[in-house]
């Protein structure tokens, strides 16, 4: 955990969020600026700047958001007209905290490209 880390911080409890899941690997919550309908972040507990900073050790891990993300789409009920998992890296990338996080989009019609 980063104590300047934003998502740290969420996860840990210190800032409160509208918690969707949480296990000991992963806490997923509501975005506070939501881009559509059902907008969820998906977050490791621990601590990776982004997808580059991720490792052979943190595989199961990576699987583990992944999976994450698509029982959460299922429980939301998106998953069957479809969602979007999104995974911004770096700035170019539209990355705006630097703790990787997936975004679960879904309940209206996603464009490509994204933009």
């Amino acid at each position: 955990m980063s104590n300047d880390c934003l998502f740290c911080r969420i996860a840990a409890g210190d800032i409160p969020s509208q918690e969707v899941y949480s296990d000991e690997h992963v806490y997923a919550f509501h975005d506070i600026n939501p881009t559509a309908p059902t907008h969820i972040l998906v977050i490791p507990r621990k601590h990776l700047n982004s997808v580059c900073d991720a490792g052979p050790d943190d595989e199961a891990l990576m699987g583990k958001l992944l999976l994450t993300g698509q029982q959460i789409a299922q429980k939301q009920g998106v998953a069957s007209d479809g969602f979007r998992l999104v995974i911004n890296t770096g700035d170019q990338g539209g990355q705006t905290v630097h703790h990787i996080h997936l975004h679960i989009l879904g309940g209206r019609q996603m464009t490509w490209p994204p933009g």
